[in-house]
């Protein structure tokens, strides 16, 4: 896993802290991680916790860090994070300093407002939650050079999802459930996916309640970020 040194402002000699510094950088004490550091640099806290709380929901593993201005970021760590979420107006005003960084940046943009960007990948942020989720996951599934879960080595999609052929996923899942589970992510209601499944209301009721015990998350927002990032479905059937 790549390694990422995080807080830049490098450690002096009296600098005390329980995180174990492992190696040095650029000559100097440093603490090294290898949980990834994503940067959110956005004017509007709304818009900074709404996608703070989806990226955390999508990479559980990184750690997300919201900043109000592009000076702020500078007075922390601005070399050392993974990807860049960036408003559009940061972005066109600081542009010496992302251009080099393209391949981490995603500007943050939406409305009229949309920016012509050659190369840098863009994230509407007026969308429909269903779709912003749809966005990021793309995004995300786009940053892994290894492919996305559920592809098969030549590329193909299973017929099944790979934890169902196994009868369960990592928390239990029937494979009952995981049908309900990728129905509701469709946006099917309760009745839909009765008669989808041909089982009574009642059914379809313990089962999402099974499913949200489980799984420990209640929004369908939360479970369909879930069912995409175990191969359930597919971001584009979103």
């Amino acid at each position: 896993m790549t390694e990422f040194c995080i807080r830049a402002k490098f450690i002096s000699p009296h600098y005390k802290d329980d995180t174990k510094i492992i190696r040095t950088f650029a000559g100097k004490p440093c603490i090294f991680m290898t949980t990834p550091e994503i940067a959110i640099v956005a004017p509007n806290t709304l818009t900074s916790l709404g996608l703070q709380n989806l990226l955390e929901e999508i990479i559980p593993m990184a750690t997300i860090r919201v900043f109000r201005s592009f000076a702020e970021l500078m007075d922390d760590t601005p070399d050392m994070y993974a990807h860049y979420f960036i408003s559009s107006r940061i972005y066109f005003e600081h542009t010496s300093f992302f251009l080099p960084r393209k391949p981490k940046t995603i500007v943050l943009a939406g409305g009229d407002n949309q920016p012509q960007l050659s190369g840098v990948p863009t994230l509407n942020i007026y969308q429909d939650e269903k779709s912003l989720i749809k966005d990021i996951l793309q995004l995300h599934r786009y940053g892994h050079h290894h492919g996305h879960p559920g592809k098969q080595p030549d590329g193909s999609r299973s017929s099944m999802p790979p934890h169902a052929a196994n009868g369960a996923d990592d928390h239990d899942l029937s494979a009952r459930e995981i049908e309900v589970l990728v129905l509701i992510t469709k946006g099917l209601i309760n009745k839909e996916i009765a008669d989808k499944l041909n089982i009574s209301l009642t059914t379809v009721i313990t089962h999402r309640k099974n499913i949200v015990e489980k799984l420990g998350i209640k929004s369908v927002s939360g479970l369909t970020i879930y069912a995409v990032m175990h191969g359930y479905i597919d971001a584009d059937g979103i």
